[in-house]
C-alpha cells in the first residue's frame, strides 16, 4: 500500500523545479507510504511522478518507485497489491527473452531484479499489454503508467475500488494523486469548491463518483482505465474512462448462467473460493492481522485465515464503554473460541472525540459517515502491532446484508395497496411520539421480539419509516433510506444536484429481483464511496495496509451467479455466509442485531461536543460562507438540542463540511 501523485505539463517544464513540485506533492501523502519515497521526470514530455512507499512485498530497494520496465519503454507509481503475482511470473517465464534482451547466462530468471508486484505488473505491461494484463490481476490497486513510447499517461483503478485515484486538469496542467491533498500542492490547482458535489455530499454524507468536491476534478471510477493520448488538449474533453471489467456485466451475464447446484454444493464452493481469497491476501513480508467485531463477516475471515494458519491469527477490536455501543464482547467471543491472538481496546467518550479534530486532514474532502471515527481507533489499535490487516468489508453488498435488502419489499408489500391518506395518518400516529420515547418503547419490548425485528436506534428507524410512507414505490423507498437531506438542493446555494447512478435508471443492471438491484446499487455506490473511502483513509492515516477478501472479483462474480434465495432466505440476509460461518463458529456467537460500527452521536452533539458544533453552525458564520440557506441548519440544530428530533446524521453532514473548510 503506497500514495502516488504527479502531473503532466505537455509543454514541458524545467526539472528541477518540477522535481520541487513533485516532492512536495509527494511529502503531502507520507502517511500513505513512510518508508522510502522517489520521483521521477521527462522534462522534454512533461511528466513527473512521485511516490510513496509502505514496503509490503519485497523490503529491499529492488521494490523501489517509480520503476522503470527493463526495456525502458514503461515508468510506473503504483498503490495496492497482486496477490496472484507469484503466479503471473510463472506465466511470463516463457517470455524472459522479450522481457530481457539480454539475460545472464540465458537464465530466465534473472530477469527479475527483486520479488514485488510492481515488477510483475510493469513485466505483464511489456509481454501482454496493459488493459490484458489487468484482466489477469487478481488484486486491488490504483496506478499511473507513463509509455515512453508512445508518450500516453494511463491511470487505472480495481474493479471494485478498492484503492483511490484523483485526477483533472487545472489550466495546462493534468494533476492526479491518490489524496486531494497531494493535488493542492501543485501551483496550477484552484481549489474551487464544486456546489453540484455539495449537494450530493449532503444527500449521501459522501461525495459519488465520478465526482470530487473541486472544480475540475474527478475521481477515476472502479474497473476503469483511463488513458490520455498525445495530443492531450484534446483528449482534456474527449478522453473518458473505459472500463476492463464491468460489474454490471458481471450482474446481467452471471444472472443468465446461475449456479445450478444445491445448498451444500454452494456452500462448499463459496468456503473453498474464501478460502483461496483469504490465503493470497495473506501474502506479506510484513507483519499481519485481521479487525474483528464478532460479526458474520470479520468473523468468516477470521475463521478462514486461522483455520489455514500454523500460529494464532493476530485479531483487533476496540469496544465503548456505553452498553448500546459496544460490540467488543461479541468479538472476544470469536476470537476465544478460534484461538486467535486478541487484543482490545475500549475507548472513552473523550478519546473517541479527541479524533474529531484531525477528521477533515484525514478524510481530505467532505465525508460525514460517523463510523470513521472508531474505524480510525481500530486502524490506530491494529497498527500498533502489525502493518498489514484483513477486514471483512462488502460481505454485506454481496450477500444481502443490509436491513434494507430484505425489508424494502416486505414494507411496500404492507404499505403499497394503502390509500395515501390512509399512510398520512400512519405517519401522524408514529410522529405523536418523539425518536427518544420510541427507543424507551422499544427498550421495553426488543426482549419479546425475535432476532430479525431487533435494531439499533428504532427511533431513528421509526421516524425513516414516516418518510416512506410517502413512497409511490420500492425504488423511493430505497432511495429515501439511503438519502440523508432528501431536497439537497433546498439547502444549498446555487447548486444543481448532478445524475449519479443511484438517479439514472439507465445504468442500473437489468436484474429480475429488486432486491439483487439494491445490492447492485450498493456494490456500485455505497461500497466504494463510503464503505472503502472510510476505511482506505482511516488506516492510510496510520500507515496500516487493509485488505478486503470478499471483494476478490471471482468472489463478487460467483456471488451474482447464486440465487437470490441462497443470500435471503426467511427474511434474513447472508444466508450462505452463514453456513459457511457454521462450520467455524457456534451460531449462538454470531445471532444478533445489526448495529454496524456506532457512536452516541446523537447525545455527544447535545453534550460535550455542543460549543464546538455551535460555533461551526454559527448564523453569522454561515450566512458569510454564503454555501448554505442558513435557516434549515438553525432549524435542526434548535430542534436536535431540544430533543424533540435526533437530527445527527443531517447536523453531522454540515458540521463534517464546516470542519473540512477551515482547514482545506
Amino acid at each position: 500500500m503506497c500514495g502516488l501523485t504527479g502531473f503532466w505539463q505537455p509543454g514541458g517544464f524545467s526539472t528541477e523545479r518540477a522535481k520541487a513540485t513533485l516532492a512536495a506533492m509527494a511529502t503531502k501523502i507520507v502517511h500513505r507510504g513512510p518508508d522510502d519515497t522517489g520521483v521521477w521526470v521527462d522534462a522534454d514530455a512533461g511528466i513527473g511522478l512521485a511516490h510513496r512507499r509502505l514496503a509490503i512485498l519485497d523490503l529491499s530497494s529492488a521494490g523501489h518507485q517509480p520503476m522503470v520496465s527493463p526495456s525502458g519503454r514503461f515508468v510506473l507509481v503504483f498503490n495496492g497489491e497482486i496477490y496472484n503475482h507469484l503466479d503471473l511470473r510463472e506465466e511470463l517465464k516463457g517470455h524472459a527473452l522479450v522481457l530481457n534482451p539480454s539475460p545472464v547466462s540465458g537464465l530466465e530468471e534473472k530477469y527479475w531484479r527483486g520479488h514485488s508486484d510492481t515488477e510483475t505488473l510493469l513485466a505483464g505491461f511489456e509481454v501482454w499489454g496493459v488493459e490484458a494484463t489487468l484482466k489477469h490481476t487478481i488484486g486491488m490497486f490504483a496506478f499511473a503508467l507513463w509509455d515512453r513510447a508512445k508518450r500516453t499517461l494511463t491511470l487505472a483503478r480495481d474493479r471494485l475500488g478498492e484503492k483511490p485515484l484523483y485526477y483533472g486538469w487545472q489550466g495546462d496542467t493534468f494533476l492526479f494523486g491518490s489524496e486531494l491533498k497531494a493535488l493542492k500542492v501543485h501551483p496550477a490547482f484552484k481549489a474551487e469548491i464544486n456546489r453540484d458535489a455539495l449537494s450530493l455530499f449532503l444527500r449521501h454524507n459522501c461525495i459519488p463518483t465520478p465526482y470530487a468536491i473541486y472544480q475540475g476534478i474527478h475521481k477515476l471510477p472502479p474497473g476503469t482505465l483511463l488513458t490520455l493520448p498525445t495530443t492531450p488538449h484534446a483528449c482534456s474533453a474527449d478522453a473518458a474512462p473505459a472500463s476492463y471489467w464491468s460489474l454490471r456485466e458481471v450482474a446481467e451475464h452471471r444472472q443468465t448462467q446461475p449456479f445450478e447446484g444445491n445448498d451444500h454444493e454452494a456452500v462448499a464452493a463459496l468456503d473453498n473460493l474464501l478460502r483461496d481469497a483469504v490465503r493470497r491476501q495473506q501474502l506479506a513480508d510484513v507483519p499481519l492481522g485481521a479487525f474483528l467485531s464478532g460479526g458474520v463477516d470479520s468473523s468468516v475471515v477470521v475463521a478462514l485465515m486461522q483455520a489455514q494458519a500454523s500460529q494464532p491469527v493476530k485479531t483487533f477490536t476496540i469496544g465503548f464503554h456505553e452498553s448500546g455501543y459496544n460490540e467488543a464482547h461479541y468479538a472476544k467471543a470469536v476470537a476465544h473460541h478460534l484461538g486467535t491472538d486478541h487484543t482490545e481496546l475500549h475507548v472513552t467518550s473523550e478519546e473517541a472525540q479527541a479524533v474529531i479534530p484531525s477528521l477533515s486532514k484525514i478524510y481530505d474532502e467532505p465525508f460525514a459517515d460517523s463510523s470513521q471515527i472508531p474505524t480510525f481507533l481500530v486502524a490506530q489499535l491494529t497498527r500498533r502491532h502489525v502493518t498489514v490487516s484483513l477486514s471483512g468489508d462488502g460481505g454485506d453488498e454481496l450477500f444481502g446484508g443490509y436491513n434494507r435488502h430484505h425489508l424494502v419489499n416486505s414494507i411496500w408489500r404492507k404499505i403499497g395497496w394503502m390509500p395515501i391518506s390512509t399512510r398520512k395518518l400512519a405517519a401522524k400516529s408514529i410522529t405523536a411520539l418523539s425518536p427518544s420515547a420510541w427507543d424507551r418503547l422499544y427498550g421495553v419490548l426488543a426482549g419479546w421480539l425475535p432476532p430479525r425485528l431487533r435494531f439499533s436506534q428504532p427511533g431513528d428507524k421509526a421516524y425513516k419509516l414516516v418518510e416512506i410512507l410517502s413512497a409511490a414505490d420500492s425504488n423511493q423507498i430505497y432511495h429515501i433510506l439511503i438519502s440523508h437531506w432528501r431536497q439537497p438542493l433546498d439547502l444549498v446555494i446555487s447548486a444543481n444536484e448532478s445524475p449519479t447512478i443511484l438517479s439514472n435508471p439507465d445504468q442500473w443492471a437489468t436484474l429480475s429481483d429488486f432486491e439483487q438491484r439494491m445490492m447492485y446499487l450498493d456494490t456500485m455506490s455505497y461500497l466504494p464511496d463510503d464503505i472503502l473511502v472510510k476505511v482506505d483513509r482511516a488506516a492510510m492515516a496510520v500507515s496500516l495496509e487493509t485488505r478486503v477478501p470478499f471483494l476478490d472479483h471471482r468472489v463478487v462474480e460467483f456471488a451474482w451467479r447464486l440465487p437470490l434465495t441462497m443470500k435471503i432466505r426467511h427474511g434474513q440476509g447472508k444466508w450462505i455466509l452463514r453456513q459457511v460461518l457454521d462450520q467455524y463458529v457456534p451460531r449462538a456467537l454470531i445471532e444478533r442485531p445489526k448495529m454496524g460500527f456506532a457512536i452516541p452521536l446523537d447525545s455527544w452533539l447535545r453534550g460535550p461536543l455542543r460549543d464546538w458544533a455551535e460555533a461551526l453552525l454559527d448564523e453569522s458564520r454561515l450566512r458569510q460562507e454564503g454555501f448554505f440557506h442558513t435557516p434549515a441548519i438553525r432549524q435542526k440544530w434548535a430542534e436536535h438540542l431540544a430533543g424533540t428530533h435526533n437530527w445527527q446524521y443531517h447536523l453531522w453532514d454540515v458540521l463534517m463540511f464546516q470542519a473540512w473548510l477551515d482547514i482545506k
